[in-house]
């Protein structure tokens, strides 16, 4: 959890050797697009999320590797659009971040000057997250976020307006079914634990 108070975890302690963390949004926005590749097994998946992340070149186990992956995935890497609602369950995802990288290249560059592409390897996720959750409703990537999660207005006078949004909601719409971060490692880590 991002604070103000505590410094960002930089470094993980596994058996008794201390090991720098790479935590950059880029590396994590790899790893994001690593759990969605189906190309890897879930245990191909572990040992590269864990060789991207940590930098370690020890031979650790399986079991090691899994353990600390899951670890910093559930405690350090987190996205604030699949936060839990009040129900407990998972809120809708209404972002993806690879189809979306050019509104958000461009909504840092307007709200921030922030050129994501010379701040990679250097921008911490946790700053990321808190920059992106920062963008004001005039950046591109809120615009399309508002028209992604807005109902549909009811009403007979409304006919027009819904036409209009509901056409918004097409252009703009993910196109493809996103699982969430939770689901998307849940399956994994159930395929690990099942096949152990």
């Amino acid at each position: 959890m991002f604070t103000l108070t505590d410094d960002l975890e930089n470094e993980i302690e596994i058996e008794g050797t201390t090991y720098p963390l790479d935590l950059s949004f880029d590396v994590v926005l790899r790893v994001y697009d690593l759990m969605q590749d189906e190309y890897f097994s879930p245990n191909e998946k572990v040992n590269i999320a864990f060789n991207m992340l940590v930098d370690c070149k020890d031979p650790y186990d399986f079991e090691l590797k899994y353990e600390t992956v899951k670890y910093l995935m559930e405690n350090i890497i987190n996205d604030p659009d699949e936060s839990e609602g009040y129900s407990g369950a998972p809120s809708k995802v209404f972002h993806d971040f690879a189809q979306d990288a050019d509104y958000i290249y461009a909504s840092f560059m307007q709200e921030y000057g922030i050129d994501l592409l010379e701040m990679q390897g250097k921008l911490r996720w946790e700053k990321f997250i808190a920059l992106l959750a920062g963008l004001r409703d005039k950046t591109k990537f809120k615009e399309i976020i508002g028209i992604r999660s807005a109902d549909l207005p009811t009403g007979k006078h409304m006919a027009d307006e819904r036409k209009r949004l509901k056409e918004l909601k097409e252009i703009y719409a993910l196109k493809k079914d996103r699982k969430t971060k939770d689901e998307e490692l849940n399956n994994m880590f159930n395929m690990l634990i099942g096949g152990k």
